[in-house]
């Protein structure tokens, strides 16, 4: 039992010597160190550490004087007494020691506790940055991935060469390990680690990683969409902007939401429930994701087919002509979407859709398949082929703002719009600071447009 002979060997052959050192430090309790008023001030005083160094000298030759030494370091570098920890490093202190009880190393415990300045000291005494615990083989770049208060500790590492791409056994990376406990986290206003995810895709991890079991970097954002059909108007709300945040790093570093399979596919399943993931779906299509399986086309999953499915099946349970009119208004502005996002639409061979089941709005559900199936071979209008170069070119998303400072007729300014009154849109900023949006476009009563949307509520 190694917990039971590491405990024994603490507290019968060298807890003494640490036990002495630490009250040199004025530390007769450390379990008890948060009565203390500042750990900073600390084993920081010329006289503590010069008695320290008197006992370090004397208890030199001691048989348990290694272990005494090297565990006293564990519990310095807990309380971040940079100076104490480096006598104890000029003293001989392992820094390879793991504690007994966790088998954790100085620099895991840096990290753990937040300690920045006492993760660079260990590094420069040669600990080895990349190591990884026996037990959850967790390098600390792993930890200091998991949570937000510890990016100093992150900073660091990355800025002291840590090895960004580095997986455990089961292929995990530090990236991979920050997305996983932000859907882990119990707490929904826990989860805004986007400052540890971005530091880590600058600082070279690679978004396209994958463990042996298959996830990547969409598979933790998938489950968060779970939560957000389960969650509360507010919660649904903080996790839809934490998802649009971390999608936008992701896509720009290289990241594909629209891969195969489809399971894994974040657009696919973003599109089979729309009416939760509309401020989703608006990002990744004005972002440029493909609105089809990104390697094998339409014939393996399809957006348009996937928004009349989901059409299909609301609208036959939905009697409520008000809720359904707004779905419908959401798939019509999805599909416009989509069309905007390329000069030719593509569609599956076997493009069909079952209007006969849909209880309610047959009618108006057939006449948006209708539309759509002709464009597929109808040569595009101008109008259209112009839309889609202005939008393409005004990349990257939000593009509404840029399409609102452009001048134009506010007609035209419409049509690129496409929608752009739609409620949760706007308010789904990437920073909690940027600037507000234009004010809204006015169009003219007898405009003629594409579509003719009223405003979403996206509850």
């Amino acid at each position: 039992m190694p917990f039971l002979h590491g405990f024994r060997r603490i507290t019968l052959e060298y807890q003494p010597l640490v036990d002495e050192i630490l009250a040199l430090l004025v530390l007769q309790d450390a379990e008890r160190q948060d009565t203390l008023e500042s750990h900073a001030c600390l084993g920081s005083n010329g006289n503590q550490l010069s008695a320290m160094r008197q006992v370090l000298e004397r208890e030199a030759h001691s048989p348990f004087y290694q272990e005494g030494v090297s565990y006293t370091l564990l519990k310095v570098t807990e309380l971040g007494l940079v100076e104490a920890a480096e006598v104890l490093l000029e003293f001989g202190a392992d820094l390879s020691f793991e504690d007994p009880v966790t088998y954790y190393t100085p620099l895991h415990i840096a990290v753990l506790r937040n300690q920045p300045d006492m993760v660079e000291l260990l590094a420069r005494h040669g600990a080895d940055i990349n190591r990884r615990d026996r037990i959850h083989e967790s390098s600390p770049l792993d930890l200091a991935s998991e949570e937000p208060e510890r990016l100093p500790c992150l900073q660091r590492l990355l800025q002291l060469g840590a090895d960004v791409n580095a997986a455990d056994k089961t292929g995990k990376t530090a990236l991979l390990h920050a997305l996983l406990h932000c859907y882990c986290s119990s707490d929904v206003v826990q989860i805004h680690n986007t400052e540890s995810i971005r530091l880590l895709l600058e600082g070279g991890a690679d978004a396209r990683a994958t463990t042996e079991d298959g996830d990547t970097v969409f598979t933790y954002i998938i489950f968060l969409l779970g939560d957000i059909v389960l969650a509360s108007t507010e919660e649904a709300e903080v996790q839809n902007r934490f998802c649009i945040r971390v999608m936008q790093l992701l896509m720009a570093h290289g990241a594909n939401p629209s891969e195969c399979p489809s399971l894994e596919s974040f657009t696919y399943r973003c599109l089979q429930n729309f009416t939760c993931h509309f401020p989703l779906l608006r990002f990744l299509l004005e972002s440029g994701a493909a609105y089809n399986c990104s390697l094998h086309g339409p014939s393996c999953w399809s957006g348009f087919q996937t928004v009349f499915d989901c059409l299909c099946s609301h609208v036959s349970i939905l009697k409520d002509s008000s809720v359904s009119t707004e779905v419908i208004q959401m798939g019509q502005t999805l599909l416009e979407l989509m069309m905007a996002s390329s000069q030719t639409i593509q569609l599956p061979s076997d493009f069909e859709v079952d209007v006969n089941s849909c209880r309610y709005h047959e009618e108006k559900i057939r006449t948006l398949f209708c539309s759509v199936k002709q464009l597929e071979h109808t040569p595009q209008a101008l109008k259209h082929l112009c839309r889609v170069f202005i939008r393409q070119r005004l990349r990257p998303w939000p593009i509404d703002v840029k399409i609102k400072a452009l001048p134009l007729p506010d007609r035209l300014k419409w049509y690129l719009l496409i929608d752009h009154t739609a409620v949760g849109h706007e308010d789904l900023s990437l920073t909690d600071d940027s600037p507000s949006p234009h004010s809204v476009v006015t169009v003219p009563p007898d405009s003629q447009q594409i579509t003719a949307l009223h405003p979403l509520s996206l509850q």
